[in-house]
């Protein structure tokens, strides 16, 4: 009897087992949730978590500009019996300059930012020391001809060419005054450069009329913000060929006819010239200075009268 009994009990456990084992749901009934649950979690790569796109090195515009405020400290600017001084209107242009750049993206570097005198070799040396950057020199114009006026920019190498165009495209044409185009000059601070530079003579201080619109802060702004804009679209420049399509479309900057000037002496570097002229003089003998001294003042004059450079209003 106990073993039928036995048997029994047996037979109903294993009806019960089966009925729980049939009552599971199938593995593809599992709920969204569930799967998600008892997956198995993939590791992430790193191109899955960073999909920033890198930009080649060689294909970036260049990002750092060097702005140089003209003369500064003693150094005043203009010419004699100029009432406004270049060197105060010089970095004010530039500083504002400096803040439409750095609003664009760019990285600002200034040679002065403040009323000091910086030599022209270490202005030339902080623009060196930047490989990939680009140059703009900040001045204002002067002349004993009270009448001269317009805005000027000057570069010197080929490579500066459509820096100086954009910005002089943009700067002249913003600028109610006349247009004296783009030149090519070799001043110190142009040519000992070995990145694109230009210098922008911002108008005449000895003009009644520039003087006057040089001293207004919202022209000056004006100034910075063409400046800025010619440096931002400088990528733009035509090439001569699509110039006029260009200018008629109102599409790009178009390359900038320029007047070649480099036959005219540098004033930086005579002065320095005769700086060095100076000091071989002082020891020469007295028997020689005599002799030189002997000569007439005819002669003089004349030889002078030969050697003076052209005048010019820069």
């Amino acid at each position: 009897m106990l073993k039928y009994f036995l048997n029994f009990s047996f037979l109903l456990a294993g009806a019960f087992i089966a009925t729980a084992v049939c009552g599971l749901p199938a593995p593809s009934s599992l709920s969204s949730r569930e799967k998600r649950a008892v997956a198995p979690r993939a590791t992430p790569t790193p191109a899955a978590q960073q999909r920033t796109v890198i930009v080649s090195e060689a294909n970036r515009p260049s990002t750092t500009v060097v702005i140089d405020a003209g003369h500064g400290g003693f150094d005043r600017g203009g010419i004699p019996r100029q009432l406004v001084p270049e060197k105060t209107m010089n970095l004010d242009v530039a500083q504002r300059l400096k803040a439409v750049l750095t609003a664009y993206g760019y990285r600002v570097v200034m040679t002065r930012d403040s009323d000091v005198f910086v030599p022209l070799g270490t202005r030339v040396a902080i623009a060196n020391s930047y490989r990939d950057a680009i140059f703009v020199c900040i001045h204002f114009n002067a002349a004993p001809r009270r009448s001269a006026s317009g805005i000027e920019t000057y570069f010197y190498s080929s490579q500066s060419l459509p820096l100086a165009s954009a910005i002089h495209y943009y700067v002249a044409g913003g600028a109610p005054t006349s247009n004296r185009g783009v030149r090519r000059r070799g001043f110190y601070v142009l040519r000992k450069t070995t990145i694109p530079s230009v210098l922008v003579e911002c108008g005449f201080l000895t003009n009644a009329t520039e003087a006057n619109y040089a001293q207004s802060a919202s022209y000056r702004q004006k100034l910075a913000e063409e400046i800025g804009r010619g440096v931002r679209e400088r990528s733009l420049v035509a090439s001569t060929s699509a110039a006029n399509r260009l200018a008629a479309n109102n599409t790009g900057v178009p390359l900038q006819p320029f007047i070649d000037q480099t036959h005219y002496r540098d004033p930086d570097l005579a002065r320095s010239k005769r700086g060095k002229r100076s000091s071989k003089s002082s020891s020469r003998s007295t028997s020689s200075k005599r002799k030189h001294s002997s000569d007439s003042d005819s002669g003089k004059i004349s030889k002078k009268k030969k050697s003076a450079p052209a005048q010019t209003e820069d």
